[in-house]
């Protein structure tokens, strides 16, 4: 049964854990309310430590159309309140994540897509970025993760023109991971999922968040290093190499 709250819904099956969120009469707007949940919701994944991937998607026909726009400017401190702490912790979940893009990403839906490691899209969605209209200047974190994964002239497409990028362009300017039709999003999503979930957890969180530091530009590299050197003591990684020369399927436990 379909949750009727509005809030965002965690479902697990196996090693994947998806967050929906659940708003679709108004293409999943992004409520101060629906903030608390996620931040709980990814406290509960990184609790978890079966948990190996996690997906993030909306219900109906839109992905998301960003923050209630009448919410936006009714703090003096924060046009959006708690929403840049709420991208930050999606950037930081502790497993891959992957943005399941089912249709259109609006406002600052956009930049918590950007915060999941892989974004899949669908043909027919679009993003747009409606800042510089409403008047709004961005939190530094989103323009921050903009510059670092999209460049600097597609930020400022997007942020000061307010540009609306159709799917093909998306996938151009590699917002977009991947672009496949409607139908098959939940497969390419299930296929991706399969192949993080299969591959070394220790590794795959330590690179993770060793790439995302490399991005921001705040890297300690003594400390990835330390991360480094303590996977490479792991059990998993004599797991794959004694697979790797019997030729035979890794069993990795993320010890």
């Amino acid at each position: 049964m379909t949750d009727q709250s509005g809030l965002p819904t965690l479902a697990v099956e196996g090693p994947v854990a998806t967050i929906s969120l659940n708003r679709p009469a108004v293409h999943n707007r992004i409520e101060p309310a629906d903030i608390d949940e996620m931040m709980r919701l990814f406290d509960r994944v990184d609790a978890t430590p079966a948990i190996r991937v996690l997906v993030l998607t909306g219900r109906g026909k839109s992905f998301s159309s960003g923050f209630f726009i009448q919410q936006i400017g009714v703090k003096e401190d924060s046009a959006t309140p708690g929403f840049d702490l709420m991208t930050d912790r999606m950037e930081r979940v502790r497993v891959p994540t992957i943005a399941a893009l089912n249709g259109g990403v609006y406002g600052g839906s956009t930049d918590l897509a950007l915060g999941c490691d892989f974004r899949i899209g669908v043909q027919g969605m679009s993003l747009f970025m409606p800042a510089a209209k409403l008047g709004l200047h961005y939190y530094p974190g989103g323009m921050q993760r903009y510059v670092s994964r999209l460049g600097v002239d597609t930020a400022k497409r997007l942020f000061l023109l307010g540009e609306r990028l159709d799917a093909a362009e998306l996938l151009r300017v590699g917002f977009l991971t991947s672009l496949v039709e409607p139908e098959a999003l939940a497969g390419a999503v299930a296929a991706k999922a399969a192949l993080l979930a299969a591959n070394a957890p220790l590794a795959v969180q330590g690179m993770k968040r060793a790439l995302n530091d490399i991005a921001r530009g705040d890297a300690d590299m003594a400390e990835i290093g330390a991360r480094a050197a303590a996977v490479g003591r792991s059990a998993d990684l004599q797991e794959g190499r004694a697979a790797w020369m019997a030729k035979r399927t890794p069993r990795f436990e993320g010890s």
